[in-house]
């Protein structure tokens, strides 16, 4: 049986304040979830306090977005219990989402290609994707968090986060159905 992908998105935007950014992100990976049969995690998120379930939370993001259908696949992956949240890891990320792997254009610890995943996941291991999320994507401190780093392009060529959420998850996906 396949291991489980998960996206994570990792919170170095405001850390205080809902934003637009935080909207549009989760709207457009939504959507590469659900295509690709990946759960979705956010870290750091600063969410209303008064959401308390998955749905109200889809449900607060949806109702003001455009992308991803109007929000129709955020909706979908809360409704199907695809959809966590968490604080910042202050001592590393749960375990349950499997081996850390830091989506970064700049790897530092040892690096794992897709193929490489691709066949692991096809053998059962689980992984989660982790991406930051403002200009700079995650430090150095923070990039600690992965067991992994993944280099998509293997040239150190940095993308726009929404870009290099699809490219990473397209072709992790294309690799685990080979």
């Amino acid at each position: 049986m396949p291991g489980r992908i998960t996206i994570g998105l990792y919170n170095t935007y405001d850390r205080q304040k809902f934003r637009e950014a935080h909207r549009r992100v989760l709207a457009r990976a939504s959507p590469l979830a659900i295509a690709f049969d990946f759960n979705l995690v956010t870290f750091g998120f600063p969410f209303p306090e008064e959401k308390k379930t998955p749905l109200e939370i889809a449900d607060f993001v949806a109702d003001s977005t455009s992308i991803g259908e109007g929000g129709r696949y955020f909706r979908e992956l809360a409704g199907a219990g695809r959809f966590q949240w968490f604080d910042l890891p202050k001592k590393g990320l749960p375990p349950q989402f499997g081996t850390p792997v830091i989506t970064t254009s700049r790897p530092s610890k040892k690096e794992i290609t897709p193929a490489e995943m691709g066949k692991r996941a096809r053998n059962g291991d689980s992984f989660i994707l982790l991406f930051g999320l403002g200009p700079h994507g995650m430090d150095r401190k923070e990039k600690e968090l992965g067991k992994y780093h993944l280099d998509l392009t293997g040239k150190g060529i940095s993308m726009e986060t929404c870009t290099a959420i699809g490219s990473v998850c397209g072709t992790v996906w294309n690799e685990i159905n080979r």
